[in-house]
């Protein structure tokens, strides 16, 4: 098993193709890691070789993998745990994916996310089936991946925001899956009002990427919501286990995972996951529930809502909000719309909302407060 310190471009995608046809698993890394990430996935996930541009290392101690992909996962804490994918599940996942949104051999694609996560790694394969070589930026400008040329792109929300703010023209592509994170209803309006199709996307790393498209699973992808609210998932887009760990979240074939969701007339909807709740003076308080109300308010741009410990409360409910607001006006707002007991105690102003590299809200550095990040302002408390 290779892991692979290497920017995107052609030597990368050669790998991943090479993975995929049986040759060496690859396990992709960050060239950005800081040394001490990168030496603690090499510890817990031992990867046989290490590929870097320089050439090809051995390392001692490593373990070969059956799968083709490993993709390394773990947040922002904790140690790294390997989703390990077979070449079968990569490319079901992509072919039900093109087959949904109408790809047509030749069209491009545009890799602007980074390749060591999933949704990168599925721009990859995607364009691998589709006869092309993909367009990569190793980092995202908006005005850039508007000019792209290539007709379709995987996003997160955070980059479609700023495309939307850069005033570029959205309908140059004829696909934007958007995933990675909740998308807040507002910004669909306006991405669509600006001419795109934005495609919203749910799925993970042990899903192969996205596996389900605007609420209805990709062809051969099974969904349900269990008695306890959580997502199960089933189909030929899973994973088949954690790298190195005795760990397995099935039943019966189902993949359990940790959001809560409901299905009505065949159609998903996220509500959140599992761990999103605040308990903020005994009430049980739904963190992306109250972050979608507050999207709503005239003034907000961007949003995230976390607890906090609290020596009174237990927790206590913080707006993190890119836009112009303040907290008496924002509470007000969130009062005549849910429980008082929901409504922001904290609310920080942030030029934008911190980012883990994968796009999603950096939830450690929220929680940690306002010294985690700049500008904070307009009426903490």
């Amino acid at each position: 098993m290779h892991a692979l310190l290497l920017p995107p471009g052609p030597a990368l995608l050669e790998a991943v193709r090479r993975a995929l046809d049986g040759g060496p698993a690859v396990l992709p890394l960050s060239p950005d890691l800081p040394r001490p990430a990168l030496d603690a996935a090499l510890a817990a996930l031992r990867p046989t070789h290490l590929v870097t541009p320089d050439g090809v290392r051995r390392l001692p101690g490593g373990v070969p993998s059956d799968a083709a992909v490993i993709i390394a996962t773990s947040g922002s804490t904790g140690t790294p745990k390997g989703v390990e994918l077979p070449a079968g599940a990569l490319t079901a996942s992509a072919r039900a994916s093109l087959r949904r949104i109408g790809a047509r051999p030749g069209e491009r694609w545009l890799c602007c996310l980074p390749t060591s996560h999933i949704s990168g790694m599925q721009v990859l394969v995607r364009s691998l089936l589709s006869g092309t070589d993909p367009v990569i930026h190793p980092r995202f400008s908006p005005e850039e991946a508007a000019a792209s040329g290539a007709e379709h792109v995987s996003l997160v929300p955070t980059q479609l925001r700023r495309m939307i703010d850069a005033g570029v023209d959205l309908g140059r592509f004829r696909t934007i899956l958007l995933g990675g994170a909740a998308a807040l209803p507002g910004l669909l309006d306006e991405a669509r009002r600006a001419g795109a199709r934005v495609v919203v996307t749910y799925g993970m790393s042990e899903t192969a990427g996205g596996c389900v498209y605007d609420g209805l699973p990709l062809d051969g992808v099974e969904v349900k919501a269990g008695g306890d609210g959580r997502i199960r998932i089933r189909g030929p887009v899973l994973f088949t286990g954690y790298r190195l760990r005795e760990e397995r979240p099935f039943e019966d074939g189902w993949f359990v995972t940790s959001d809560l969701g409901v299905i009505e007339d065949g159609r998903l909807t996220v509500l959140g996951r599992a761990d999103d709740v605040i308990i903020t003076g005994g009430e049980k308080v739904v963190a992306s529930a109250v972050a979608r109300v507050l999207a709503e308010h005239p003034g907000v741009r961007d949003v995230a809502v976390v607890g906090r410990p609290d020596p009174e409360w237990g927790e206590v409910v913080v707006a993190v909000v890119a836009g112009e607001v303040t907290r008496d006006g924002l509470r007000a707002f969130a009062k005549e719309r849910l429980p008082a007991y929901a409504a922001p105690k904290v609310v920080e102003v942030v030029p934008e909302i911190p980012l883990l590299p994968n796009g999603k809200p950096d939830l450690v550095a929220l929680r940690n407060g306002s010294g985690a990040f700049p500008g904070n302002g307009g009426g903490s408390a």
